[in-house]
C-alpha cells in the first residue's frame, strides 16, 4: 500500500474540528437557534483541558456536557472553546481543546461527530491538582433508549447543565 504524504486523514480531521468550531462560535455570538442543543465527549486528562479537582474526581477518563438552556460566558478560540456551566448547582468554568474532544452531536438534527483522540497527550497525574475521593452520583439519562445497566436514583434537577455518559446507552 502506497504511503499517505499528503496526510489526509489529518486534513479531514481538522476541517471536521472546523465545522464544530464555527457552529459554538455562532451559539457564542447568536445563542443557540431553535431546538438545537449539542452534547460534547472530551478525555478529561487531556493536556489543556481544565476542569475542578471535584469535576476531574467524578469524571476521570472522560465527560460529556450539554451546551442547550443554562451555559455561559462561551469562548471559542482557535485551538479551544471555555464555558460556564452548573453541577449540582455549584458553578464552573471548563476549557477544553478541540483536541481534547471525542464526540459532538447535535441530536435535535441527528448531526455527529466522532473524533479519534488516540494521539492526544493526557497530563501525567502527578501535574494534576489533587482531587478528593469520589462520591457516588447519579448521571441523569437525556436519551430516548433504556439504559441496559441499572441506574441510580436521579438527584432533583437544580437548574444545571446535565452530564450524561453517552456510553451507558450504547448497544454491546
Amino acid at each position: 500500500m502506497a504511503t499517505d504524504h499528503i496526510r489526509y486523514d489529518v486534513l479531514a480531521r481538522d476541517a471536521l474540528r472546523g465545522v464544530l468550531r464555527k457552529v459554538l462560535t455562532d451559539a457564542a455570538s447568536q445563542g443557540l437557534p431553535g431546538e438545537h442543543h449539542f452534547f460534547i465527549t472530551f478525555v478529561s486528562k487531556a493536556e489543556g483541558v481544565k476542569l475542578s479537582p471535584r469535576l476531574l474526581a467524578q469524571y476521570p477518563e472522560e465527560m460529556t456536557i450539554i451546551l442547550q438552556h443554562q451555559f455561559w460566558d462561551l469562548t471559542v478560540l482557535e485551538d479551544r472553546f471555555e464555558v460556564g456551566l452548573s453541577f449540582g448547582g455549584i458553578p464552573e468554568r471548563l476549557i477544553v481543546p478541540f483536541s481534547a474532544i471525542k464526540s459532538f452531536l447535535d441530536p435535535s438534527v441527528k448531526f455527529g461527530l466522532q473524533f479519534d483522540t488516540s494521539d492526544v497527550a493526557e497530563v501525567a497525574p502527578e501535574n494534576l491538582p489533587a482531587a478528593p475521593a469520589p462520591s457516588a452520583v447519579a448521571v441523569p439519562a437525556a436519551a430516548t433508549e433504556k439504559a441496559e445497566t441499572p441506574e441510580e436514583p436521579t438527584p432533583p434537577n437544580q437548574g444545571g447543565a446535565e452530564v450524561v455518559r453517552l456510553d451507558r446507552f450504547r448497544k454491546k
